[in-house]
């Protein structure tokens, strides 16, 4: 037989639907692979295969294997990232402030990755509180590691999920996403990560925070897998009154794999290379993303789409609105002013600025972030999907962030970074596609390069389409990090 992590988690789901696997061994053997690689990776920081075992055993004694409707994640290991607390196990939020910390409760989407019948095995790595897009962290296990060069940087906030996903070490894995957190990663290990829109979650829907930023979503191989653990977190209650609106041609069911499965008609795509951080920062997007950008909408066109530029609406403001919520939402964190002394410099910078800040800025921010979403939704209402590249430059080296100057240092974010977070603060869905590879300039490896599709509001079915159109003639699944074969 194949070995199992060589299969995408659509199949390994039909394996234990028709009782050819069993939860238990395939629990086994992804323990295996994270005892095998994770001291290269660091993808994991926690690891629980005894409570993975026993979830495991508990779901085999159950009897019958539930549908994937009732339970469309029933067997599937994956692995809580390190911002979601299970209970009884520790969380360390990727900062040695938050030592020795066991969570009394678990969070939202853990419980409803539970009710899908997932198991998992641990808590995946992240950066300090999640704030950076890159990996690096202080914690003793070490900060998450590229399997395609662990010289290079995997992304962040959600590096451990992909990296366990990317190196399979994980079928898939949730992240969470409030500035690209989940399609930046994806982007940098070649794979398919989806943001949903805001309210489409229940677990972390992005209602209930500030300017609706974040809310979680799927990270995997293939366009299939990131639809059905999509379908795994959709499982838990309503928790807020605001909700993503639903497709109409979805299934009575509300499956997005079998909207994903959907023929796809002639859809008008828009593109562009813009970013409301033009404002201030020098945006360069490199050449060889470029190329790679360029490749996709030939392609696109050659499969019979419309495929024209878009250009969006000028944002001034934007900059500064987005810094005074990013601050002041850092500045709530729960930390005495002597922990800043021990967090990372873009950490503390994040929580002293925002408590420096006046008060009247938030408001402000808020407001002129509410004018954007609203602009930006209108100027891409005539288009199904939009593209935009997924990151303006290849992997970075894992030093290549300054470490002492927190300014110049979230200015380095937003140029490697430049189209992910606007749609943040639109809600609107994006997903990360690995369409292309280059070849690092810093140590000549082959990397991947993606782009970014832009969904309506609600509507993250047209972009599970079109990526699993572009999947089918790329075949990106089967590009594995030499590091996993």
């Amino acid at each position: 037989m194949t070995e199992l992590h060589k299969y995408p988690a659509v199949q390994l789901r039909a394996m234990l639907q028709n009782r050819e696997i069993r939860p238990t061994e395939l629990v086994e053997h992804y323990l295996r692979r994270i005892e095998a690689l994770n001291p290269k990776l660091h993808a994991l920081t926690t690891l629980t295969g005894d409570m993975a075992l026993w979830r495991a055993g508990e779901l085999e004694a159950a009897g019958a294997v539930p549908d994937r409707f009732e339970q469309p994640i029933w067997g599937l290991p994956f692995a809580d990232k390190d911002l979601d607390d299970r209970e009884g196990v520790r969380s360390t939020y990727g900062s040695v402030a938050m030592t020795g910390y066991v969570a009394q409760s678990s969070s939202p989407v853990v419980q409803d990755m539970d009710r899908a019948g997932g198991i998992s095995l641990g808590k995946t790595n992240v950066p300090e509180f999640g704030s950076p897009c890159y990996a690096v962290n202080k914690l003793p296990e070490g900060y998450a590691r590229n399997p395609w060069d662990p010289s290079l940087d995997p992304g962040g906030s959600s590096s451990g999920a992909a990296v366990a996903v990317s190196a399979r070490m994980l079928p898939f894995a949730p992240g969470n996403d409030a500035g690209g957190s989940i399609r930046i990663p994806a982007s940098a290990t070649g794979l398919v990560g989806l943001k949903p829109s805001r309210g489409r979650v229940p677990g972390l829907p992005g209602s209930g925070s500030l300017a609706g930023l974040p809310t979680a979503g799927p990270i995997g191989r293939t366009v299939d897998d990131v639809a059905l653990l999509l379908d795994g977190m959709l499982k838990g209650p309503q928790r807020y009154a605001v909700r993503a609106p639903q497709p109409p041609y979805m299934s009575e069911n509300g499956s997005f794999l079998d909207a994903a499965n959907l023929p796809i008609p002639r859809l008008r795509i828009g593109w562009n290379t813009w970013s409301p951080w033009n404002e201030e920062y020098d945006i360069v997007v490199d050449s060889q993303v470029m190329r790679v950008f360029q490749e996709t909408l030939d392609l696109l066109k050659n499969l019979g789409h419309r495929v024209e530029e878009v250009e969006p609406t000028p944002a001034p403001g934007y900059v500064q609105a987005f810094r005074s919520v990013w601050m002041g939402s850092a500045a709530s964190a729960p930390l005495p002013d002597e922990a800043l002394e021990v967090v990372e410099p873009l950490t503390a910078w994040l929580i002293r600025s925002g408590r420096e800040r006046p008060a009247s800025d938030l408001p402000a921010g808020l407001t002129r972030l509410a004018e954007f979403e609203s602009q930006i939704i209108s100027d891409y209402s005539d288009f199904d999907a939009v593209l935009t590249p997924g990151l303006a430059m290849t992997p970075r080296a894992s030093d290549w962030y300054d470490q002492v100057d927190g300014n110049l240092n979230f200015v380095q974010q937003c140029q490697y970074t430049p189209f992910t977070s606007y749609l943040n603060v639109a809600g609107l869905p994006a997903i990360a596609l690995p369409v292309g590879q280059g070849t690092s300039e810093v140590t000549g490896a082959s990397v991947p390069i993606g782009v970014q599709a832009i969904g309506r509001p609600g509507d993250e079915a047209t972009l599970l389409r079109l990526g699993k159109q572009l999947e089918e003639v790329l075949s990106w699944s089967e590009r594995v990090p030499g590091i996993a074969k």
